[in-house]
């Protein structure tokens, strides 16, 4: 099975390049029988490819050591679950699993649009082929997962113990799943710019395609916030690391994207700025790609250095000047249909929006890459610290979140004063009744204030969209709450699905305000029997008594465990344990650095945060006790966010709600429309 594997991956390289020759020549030639050929290779591509990748499972489930990568990332002893998510716990397989994603993304995206956009899809079919036969040529010469050892060893390495975490075992799908999502966009955007089709057509093929990466990434990213969290012992969730920056690139432009398509559909404007943003958020996919795996860049999340750097950087130039000379050739064919009339509108709220998530992605891209443009200037790799992007990109995020109440609230062409008046009085009052009672509570933070006195006006804008809506069911069908409130998404999932989205946003914002609070830490030595007192950011008085350390061996691991037992302001807050690991292989020969287990107490306004850095002596812990405020609604900012975007992207029952509407009040239908709802 695995030579079979093997095989199968050289001749998905045969199809990929079948798949891109033909589709390209068939819609250059006009011959439906290339066109048709190409589709079909395109779908044998993704064949092979997932046959090469059941390959590479079988020999890390049979424990084939024989090949490099299986010995390199697996043990004996290695848990099943592990032994699964190996398949992208290092360089090579992640590679084929990245191609697996977006071989089965293009034959999906063939497949979907067989009866549609006809003139477009062989340019489409073409490019995505391209993209899979670069990956599939990557892996196969530049670091593929079938490579085989001179000799083969007893036992294999085993996993780093930091990816035996579950969230390890998720957050890479997740994130592969979002960035190769960006390639079917893109491959739309060029069959569009050659085509010269760049109306509305393609959007309605790419929009479905971008919410499914931001969907992923979303998830992505916070998974990975998590496991930094829990797993890395630095208490904290975001480090302007270059590899968490890279993932939240394309996010941010893709975000940029899904606001300003609204635009064009609704007016006809912003077609240059929708085309350069699918363009650029695939390119900065692959951008991050090469960071993460060039070695360019330390970082904890970065695969090891190797030569498949050079080729994503190749590609990756290739591409960027492929684009800019094709958009540069089609900019007449991009002219709007419309004019912005007015400064106040709903247009230019969604503009001003685009130009902070684009200024966003800017300040972080320059921050990421400084270190390697000083190298190459200076011969100094110069390292950009996290004071420079919270300085850069705090005020803006403010501005962001600002803009994420003010957008939903002006209408469009032009905002009149009394319209202006009319919805920005309940939401302002309440905003700036929230800075009020801050002050008066004692809290003088400048930053923190500001950001809850935005999260209220933006919170209150979203209520009041949905009191609106719900309202105008109710009086007009009879509808209860509950009916009224859920036939009110579901009649238009895209508005409201996104302003639950916008609510993650706002209660995620609010999470990391927290920031600003006192975190109280301390370095503590503790003996079995004795105590350490502290006061939390709140004012509580924390006590935690050890009760002693344990020993003990399980699975592919031994364990050294402190338990310690917590109090808060005298009342038992139950017993927190962390752990000191070191894991071992069949053997029992020990691999890889001790690894910990940190203890969180999780609360509502705060985490109590234990990490066990080591042991003075047999009976002496030394530990680091943190105080994080707010960390739990970073998880549940995120959760909702994700919830909006399933709605979002759930098909519109349209046939049904246009029945269910006809059925109860034909004559109503007009004004309900009109109230938004």
């Amino acid at each position: 099975m695995t030579l079979v594997g093997e095989l199968s991956l050289w001749v998905a390289i045969l199809m990929a390049a079948w798949t891109t020759t033909v589709s390209w020549a068939g819609a250059y030639q006009r011959r439906p029988d290339l066109v048709f050929s190409g589709e079909r290779a395109m779908y044998a591509t993704f064949a092979f490819t997932l046959v090469a990748s059941l390959g590479l499972w079988y020999a890390l489930f049979t424990h084939d050591f024989s090949l490099r990568f299986v010995s390199s990332y697996t043990s004996r002893n290695l848990p099943s679950v592990y032994t699964f998510t190996a398949f992208w716990a290092g360089q090579a397989g992640s590679m084929l699993f990245w191609t697996l994603i977006l071989a089965m993304y293009g034959a999906l995206a063939v497949f979907l649009n067989r009866k549609n956009l006809r003139e477009m899809m062989p340019w489409v079919t073409g490019t995505l082929g391209l993209v899979t036969l670069f990956f599939l040529l990557t892996t196969a010469f530049g670091a593929n997962p079938f490579e085989r050892l001179d000799w083969v060893p007893v036992d294999g390495r085993g996993m780093n113990p930091q990816l035996q975490n579950p969230g390890m075992a998720i957050h890479p799908p997740m994130l592969y799943l979002g960035y190769v999502a960006t390639a079917i966009p893109f491959a739309f955007a060029i069959g569009a710019l050659v085509t010269r089709q760049l109306d509305g057509e393609w959007l309605g093929a790419v929009r479905r395609w971008s919410l499914l990466s931001w969907f992923f990434l979303t998830i992505g990213i916070a998974l990975g916030m998590w496991w930094a969290y829990v797993e890395l012992g630095w208490s904290g969730y975001w480090a302007w690391d270059p590899v968490e920056n890279s993932s939240a690139l394309p996010w941010f432009t893709g975000t940029a994207f899904l606001h300003s398509i609204m635009i064009q559909e609704k007016r006809g404007m912003l077609k240059k700025w929708n085309v350069t943003l699918v363009v650029l958020t695939f390119l900065l996919s692959i951008l991050g790609t090469f960071i993460t795996r060039s070695g360019v860049i330390e970082s904890v999340h970065a695969f090891a250095q190797s030569n498949v750097g050079a080729w994503f950087l190749g590609f990756l130039i290739a591409a960027t000047i492929l684009t800019t000379i094709l958009v540069s050739t089609r900019l007449k064919d991009m002219e709007a249909k419309a004019e912005l009339e007015s400064m106040v509108s709903r247009e230019a709220a969604f503009l001003y929006n685009n130009l902070v998530l684009v200024g966003i992605a800017f300040t972080t891209l320059w921050g990421t890459l400084f270190p390697i443009l000083s190298e190459w200037v200076q011969g100094e790799k110069i390292t950009v610290g996290i004071p420079f992007f919270n300085s850069v990109n705090t005020p803006l995020g403010l501005l962001l979140l600002a803009l994420t109440g003010i957008g939903p609230l002006i209408a469009w062409r032009r905002a009149s004063t009394a319209n202006l008046k009319r919805q920005f009085a309940t939401p302002v009052a309440v905003g700036v009744a929230s800075v009020v009672v801050l002050l008066a509570l004692g809290m003088r933070h400048f930053y923190a204030i500001v950001f809850y006195g935005l999260a209220a006006f933006v919170a209150t804008t979203i209520t009041q969209e949905f009191v609106k809506g719900i309202g105008a069911r109710r009086r007009m069908y009879s509808e209860g709450l509950f009916a009224a409130s859920t036939r009110l998404v579901i009649r238009n999932r895209r508005r409201y699905g996104g302003y639950i989205v916008h609510f993650g946003v706002v209660v995620m914002f609010a999470a990391f305000a927290g920031m600003f609070f006192k975190k109280d830490y301390a370095e503590v030595e503790l003996k079995q029997g004795e105590t350490y007192a502290a006061t939390d950011p709140w004012g509580d008085t924390w006590t935690f008594t050890s009760q002693g350390m344990s020993r003990y061996k399980t699975l592919n691991r031994e364990v050294t465990a402190i338990t310690l037992e917590t109090a808060r302001n005298g009342k038992p807050m139950g017993y927190m344990v962390a752990e000191k690991r070191q894991h071992f292989d069949a053997t029992g020969a020990t691999t890889f650095e001790p690894s910990t287990e940190v203890a969180i107490n999780e609360m509502a306004k705060q985490d109590v945060y234990v990490f066990f850095s080591g042991l003075l002596d047999a009976e002496t812990a030394v530990l680091h006790i943190h105080f994080n405020p707010l960390v739990v609604w970073v998880w549940m900012g995120g959760f909702i966010m994700a919830f909006g975007g399933i709605i979002v992207m759930w098909p519109q029952a349209q046939a049904r709600e246009r029945g269910y509407v006809a059925e109860l009040a034909p004559q109503h239908e007009g004004a309900l429309a009109g109230a938004g709802a």
